[in-house]
């Protein structure tokens, strides 16, 4: 069963620590941040890995509605706030849930489980994914992406046809691709393994002419996963 990393933001500190107790009561749950600043939890988020947020709407610093459009597709999200005429603006963002205040532990524990099916089944089911990059918001598939570079706080998702630089992490990227057709050969590079042309002892093609290093660290896995 995965480990859904998770994180409570809200400015409540009643309403973390109860949050904090169902979390505990849920084993597939992994607690990794409670705070009550948006910002603070934002900067987390940037620099560690974690899957789901427990995030509430009206807080000081940066609504639940901004916190999300700035992560955008990087993290799911479950709602936790006493107002539910947010709920349709916050159903825009796909979240998983919306758990309406208070909460009961019965309550919290369907939407866990929701959540767990979502992360479970999720990127077998999808097809593409957004991403935004040059002020856009761009549907990439899959199947298109040649292969994904990091470049410093940026990955550049390289198809055929494009390129988009975004800001983002390897890591998040994983956690996004279909682990079937993806694999990481370097620390600087996930590739399509369906556009591998050849492969050599230190670098593999891939599309029409892109030289991409297999890393030391990650050629055994990555040769286990051709077998």
């Amino acid at each position: 069963m995965k480990t859904i990393k998770c994180i409570i933001v809200d400015d409540e500190p009643l309403a973390i620590s109860l949050l904090e107790n169902y979390i505990q009561e849920i084993p597939f749950l992994e607690l990794v941040l409670s705070s009550e600043n948006s910002i603070e939890a934002l900067e987390y988020i940037q620099n560690h890995e974690c899957d789901l947020v427990f995030l509430d709407i009206q807080m000081p610093e940066l609504t639940g509605i901004n916190f999300m459009k700035i992560l955008g597709n990087r993290m799911k999200y479950i709602l936790t706030t006493a107002y539910s005429e947010y709920a349709l603006e916050g159903y825009e963002h796909h979240i998983v849930d919306y758990l309406l205040k208070p909460i009961s532990l019965e309550r919290f524990r369907k939407s866990a489980v929701k959540a767990q099916e979502r992360f479970s089944l999720g990127k077998q089911a999808q097809e593409y994914f957004f991403v935004k990059s040059s002020g856009k918001q761009h549907r990439i598939g899959f199947e298109d992406i040649l292969y994904i570079e990091s470049i410093r706080d940026y990955v550049n998702i390289k198809t055929a046809e494009e390129e988009f630089i975004i800001l983002d992490t390897l890591k998040s990227m994983e956690q996004q691709l279909p682990e079937s057709s993806f694999v990481r050969i370097h620390k600087s590079f996930i590739v399509n393994i369906n556009h591998i042309k050849n492969i050599g002892t230190k670098k593999i093609i891939i599309g029409p002419d892109h030289e991409i290093p297999i890393g030391e660290n990650y050629k055994m896995n990555f040769l286990n996963r051709l077998k």
